[in-house]
């Protein structure tokens, strides 16, 4: 499998950071968008390494993990606090949850991964 150590890193970081942001409630910032987007390209990097690994139920596991993350965060980078209230205000332990499962499958991914060194640990 490709070395994706680095977008898995990032993309595990990223959700941590993004579901406690949205959890404490606090308003949306320009940074907070960026490494949104960020975050989808390492998704579609990771999905990339699983494709050319021939790992089609870990990608599709993957990639639905993903997903159910994305609906929580879109709608935070689409409208902020009120939009991301209005929808989900309610559901944040499925919010957790998902992301929580996100990061299991990560960490699976992960596994298959070669060894941190210097010259991979990028971020």
């Amino acid at each position: 499998m490709l070395d994706v150590i680095g977008s898995i890193k990032n993309l595990q970081e990223t959700t941590e950071r993004h579901f406690l942001h949205i959890k404490n409630q606090h308003d949306f910032i320009r940074i907070w968008a960026i490494q949104f987007e960020i975050a989808y390209t390492d998704f579609r990097v990771i999905q990339m390494a699983l494709q050319l690994a021939n790992e089609g139920a870990l990608l599709s596991e993957f990639t639905q993990a993903y997903q159910a993350v994305y609906q929580f965060e879109y709608a935070f980078a689409e409208g902020g606090l009120p939009v991301f209230n209005q929808q989900f205000g309610k559901q944040m332990s499925e919010y957790e949850h998902v992301k929580n499962h996100l990061r299991d499958v990560l960490e699976r991914i992960r596994q298959q991964q070669p060894p941190v060194t210097a010259e991979n640990d990028l971020i």
